[in-house]
């Protein structure tokens, strides 16, 4: 039997409480991406050297380090209603405690729209060519890049790299249009995530589309799809009936991504299925910005729509998901309760977003979710 509904779905529970207190939340390096280490005024740097961290520099080859699956179409995000609700914020099973990913804790948000997808090149394309607009890692002249993506023409030309993540570079030329830098390009990826922007081009997208930037505690209820204390937006299993459901890496980080999930880097925004409540890819494939200041500090009285600190005492926006880059024995922040941050000027080969609203803009198309 098939049921439509208008993406109006009722959450039993309480969630998170962001009464905060500022403290210095610097991710482990041992157990990272090192995703936190490429904010763009606090990253420091050493020589890149080949076998550093146990890898050996990666051999480059265009056509099999990158599994492209192209669209020729160009799609307006489309959004889904989600009914407001309390849930259970965070968790008490802790994986990483500088993160501030706990306590478990109650929570109420009121009714919103959320983007079905991540927004993609295509979209940011258009936004792009009606604005003028110049995103901040066009301005600068460089944005971070996982080594592994980048040509050895490119690599040539690079001295440094983030300490304690050599993996990381930070590429001169790379941005939205040329990803793993000057000698690449999205033509083929009009449907993948656009990447390498910072949290304030993604505030400046989000308001041209008559949409905002979630806050974390609506990124993360809308991630649940409904579920309480789940792990994932689909429930416990990372992998249930042998089915990869998010994109993220597989083999041993930084050395071999097998691509048993399908891609090496970001996955059309479209892949695999959707959460109970219709979001794609809220786990894995990209970052995603949220709206909040971060806070390592959390109350556990029941909090009603929460939007973080009025600042921070790093400097840092949270962002929510994990990405391509995410592995278990490492970086385990593709859960729903994981966090991460970088400074809002950051920008890197795996940083996105999606857009939320208070109400359905003019002529964006809504999703109804079919639950089966």
């Amino acid at each position: 039997m098939y049921v439509t509904i208008l993406l109006i779905v009722f959450l039993p529970v309480s969630l998170q409480g962001q009464e905060a207190e500022e403290a210095s939340c610097k991710s482990s390096e041992d157990e990272s991406c090192g995703c936190a280490a490429t904010s763009r005024d606090k990253a420091a740097y050493t020589k890149p050297v080949e076998g550093e961290g146990g890898a050996e520099a990666p051999e480059f080859d265009k056509d099999t380090t990158r599994t492209v699956k192209s669209s020729a179409t160009t799609r307006t995000n489309q959004m889904v209603f989600v009914r407001g609700g309390d849930f259970t914020m965070g968790t008490d099973d802790v994986r990483f405690p500088q993160d501030g990913e706990g306590p478990a804790r109650p929570v109420r948000v009121d009714s919103f729209y959320a983007d079905v997808y991540e927004v993609s090149n295509a979209e940011f394309d258009i936004f792009v060519k009606e604005t003028g607009f110049v995103t901040e890692a066009e301005k600068f002249g460089d944005s971070f890049v996982l080594e592994n993506l980048i040509s050895e023409e490119v690599k040539s030309e690079i001295t440094q790299a983030v300490a304690g993540a050599p993996w990381w570079l930070p590429v001169k030329g790379a941005d939205w249009r040329h990803p793993e830098g000057v000698d690449s390009d999205i033509i083929n990826r009009m449907d993948h995530p656009v990447v390498h922007v910072s949290w304030n081009d993604a505030v400046a997208y989000c308001t041209w589309a008559k949409k905002r930037l979630p806050t974390e505690a609506e990124w993360e209820y809308a991630s649940r799809g409904g579920l309480e204390n789940r792990l994932y937006p689909w429930g416990n299993n990372e992998m249930p009936k042998k089915e990869h459901r998010m994109n993220i890496w597989q083999g041993k980080f930084p050395e071999e991504n097998t691509e048993e999930d399908g891609y090496y880097s970001t996955a059309p925004v479209t892949s695999y299925k959707p959460n109970k409540f219709g979001l794609y890819n809220t786990a894995g494939n990209v970052w995603e910005w949220v709206s909040d200041w971060l806070s390592v500090r959390h109350t556990t009285e029941l909090q009603v729509n929460p939007k973080g600190p009025a600042k921070s005492a790093t400097n840092d926006k949270v962002k929510k998901g994990g990405s391509y880059m995410c592995h278990k024995d490492y970086c385990y922040r593709y859960r729903n309760a994981a966090r991460s941050q970088n400074t809002p000027d950051s920008s890197a080969s795996n940083l996105g977003f999606r857009c939320f609203a208070d109400k359905l803009p003019q002529g964006v198309g809504e999703i109804k979710v079919v639950i089966r």
